[in-house]
């Protein structure tokens, strides 16, 4: 099955970049797309230097949404948004002040990924943080997905002004090079010695190494379910987990909600809009019970969903009703986008008056 690569390198543009991230780019470029991908034959996006958040998530989605391996490079810059005090990669047009609408969320990755299956993803980083984003990271580890097989390094801010090279990301370019693609974590091993050899002051960076789930994950089970048509199945299976989960941590427990999400995604998949949608629903007015803000990642991520959702129900009838609760969920959870609300009622007021 071929696989599918996702290049990706962006830092602000001007005095707020701290890493020169698309120099890498020529050099991963040159190498053959079956060796980035340890493939017989790959599919190779290359986003250099992207200006807007939402065009990165479309082709990240799209990416995800291939049935093969995929192996996503990223190199770049890591901030917080002033608001949520989330993690953020900055984009060309990034700044201290706009991280919010300007830069690419982190769990926005974490999310497009979250229900590939097991051992088909690899995460492949080399980021740098600011200050604020380099003290923030010393208690609250970056969240790339529990599915995923995640190595690299985030290192500290360089010198004032000082632009940082993606040594780490070179590293990983130059083994690629010779023509063979070792196994995820013999290739870690090589970058980090060659960007030491490099110069990279030994000790500072915070060393990324996860090699994903085991075998017999229930996400693979599922996947290759739903791969298989065998839609009830899959989430039969998920009910079951989240029913478990339920029962050992509550409802509201992050377990339970996971498997809420993943049933949610399963009936989008199964072709079942209005049941996604309602999933959706349900899942944020949980996390909203629990005391999750309304400006969460979570919370705003399950209502995005529902809204995507329930533009594709045609029913007109289920239409209206879930109209109804999404308008009285995005009163409450406006998300990042201007409009969410206003675009629900104008949708549901011309479903009213088509009887």
């Amino acid at each position: 099955m071929p696989g599918t690569v996702l290049l990706l390198a962006a830092s602000p543009v001007g005095k707020g970049g701290l890493v020169d991230a698309a120099s890498v780019l020529p050099v991963l470029a040159a190498v053959p797309p079956a060796v980035l991908s340890g493939t017989d034959t790959a599919n190779v996006v290359e986003l250099a230097d992207p200006l807007d958040p939402q065009a990165v998530l479309t082709r990240l989605r799209a990416a995800a949404a291939a049935p093969g391996p995929l192996t996503v490079y990223v190199t770049g810059q890591l901030q917080l948004d002033r608001r949520q005090r989330l993690p953020h990669l900055a984009l060309a047009r990034t700044t201290p002040a706009t991280v919010r609408y300007t830069a690419l969320p982190w769990h926005w990755i974490r999310e497009e990924l979250r229900l590939r299956p097991s051992g088909a993803t690899t995460l492949l980083l080399d980021l740098h943080a600011d200050q604020e984003t380099w003290q923030w990271l010393r208690t609250h580890p970056l969240d790339s997905g529990r599915n995923n097989a995640v190595y690299g390094r985030i290192a500290p801010p360089p010198a004032r002004r000082t632009v940082a090279t993606p040594a780490y990301m070179r590293g990983v370019a130059t083994v690629l090079r010779s023509g063979y693609r070792p196994p995820p974590d013999q290739l870690h091993q090589q970058a980090l010695a060659r960007a030491a050899a490099e110069g990279a002051p030994a000790g500072t960076d915070l060393v990324l190494s996860a090699p994903g789930p085991v075998a017999g994950d229930p996400h693979a089970v599922i996947a290759d379910a739903v791969r298989a048509g065998r839609h009830a199945d899959a989430d039969a299976l998920a009910a079951r987990h989240e029913l478990a989960a339920a029962h050992a941590h509550g409802p509201a427990s992050e377990d339970a909600l996971h498997w809420a999400e993943v049933r949610a995604d399963l009936a989008m998949f199964a072709g079942d809009p209005a049941r996604s949608c309602r999933a959706w629903l349900t899942v944020a007015e949980t996390r909203l019970g629990a005391g999750q803000p309304a400006g969460a990642p979570a919370v705003e991520a399950a209502v995005d969903r529902a809204h995507h959702q329930w533009g594709r129900v045609r029913d007109a009838g289920q239409a209206r009703e879930l109209g109804v609760a999404l308008a009285a969920l995005r009163g409450r959870v406006p998300g990042p986008r201007e409009g969410a609300l206003d675009h629900v009622q104008r949708e549901l007021s011309r479903l009213q008056t088509q009887g």
